[in-house]
């Protein structure tokens, strides 16, 4: 675990991502997460993730702005989109949609093999690149693109988790998802509502998807060359 100066309010991040969990539970069916998420974000250092403005907030349980019109999601929502993936045996390989800061690549990168990411925004992907070198985490790779196309090279992968509204649940990535994988993503259009879904791929091939949570996310963005395909 990082200790550092932040870690009282680390604890209390951790007791309210706790307590958020229970009082949601009857949406989630989820009254705690397991010990290898709450280990992975007492693990992550937060405040490495967001601006130098806001590190005094970062172990807020709260969503926060990093710039470029993105924000690093709440903690809980972080714990509760990680914990449906089901991620169990440390050999998993996830596809992860939307980079962002990167917090929620290290957050997967504690407990899967490894971690391909993808981010539209070219600055954003630069700097969530960095740190992940600057802290260690060679289990992940990140790369520049439009997320509705996913990472086909390296599929098909154990879970999938996209961390921006999309209209509708890509087909693509549901392509990409192993056959006994899941796949956590919000639906819905900014302004109106969304719900947290998750999507499971049986071992025959059939899916199945039902939402989980009401959320609130910023929208997927595409490329304009890649969305008119």
């Amino acid at each position: 675990m990082h200790k550092t100066s932040f870690y009282p309010n680390l604890e209390n991040m951790l007791s309210g991502i706790a307590e958020e969990a229970r009082a949601t539970a009857i949406y989630t069916g989820r009254p705690l997460f397991s010990n290898q998420v709450m280990t992975a974000l007492a693990s992550v250092p937060r405040h490495k993730f967001v601006p130098e403005t806001l590190k005094r907030q970062a172990y807020i349980n709260s969503p926060l702005p990093i710039g470029c019109g993105q924000t690093i999601s709440q903690p809980y929502i972080v714990a509760l989109m990680t914990d449906l993936l089901d991620i169990e045996n440390g050999e998993a390989v996830v596809l992860e949609v939307g980079t962002g800061c990167g917090y929620q690549t290290a957050v997967l990168a504690e407990i899967a093999k490894q971690v391909y990411s993808i981010e539209i925004i070219d600055e954003l992907a630069e700097q969530a690149t960095l740190r992940m070198k600057d802290l260690g985490y060679a289990n992940v790779a990140i790369k520049s693109g439009d997320g509705y196309q996913g990472w086909p090279e390296h599929a098909p992968y154990d879970g999938i988790l996209v961390t921006a509204a999309a209209i509708e649940t890509p087909i693509t990535l549901i392509q990409q998802l192993k056959p006994g994988g899941r796949l956590v993503i919000p639906v819905g259009s900014q302004g109106t509502a969304q719900d947290l879904m998750l999507v499971e791929k049986g071992d025959d091939g059939s899916v199945t998807q039902r939402p989980i949570l009401p959320v609130a996310f910023v929208p997927f963005r595409r490329s304009s060359l890649t969305a008119a395909v």
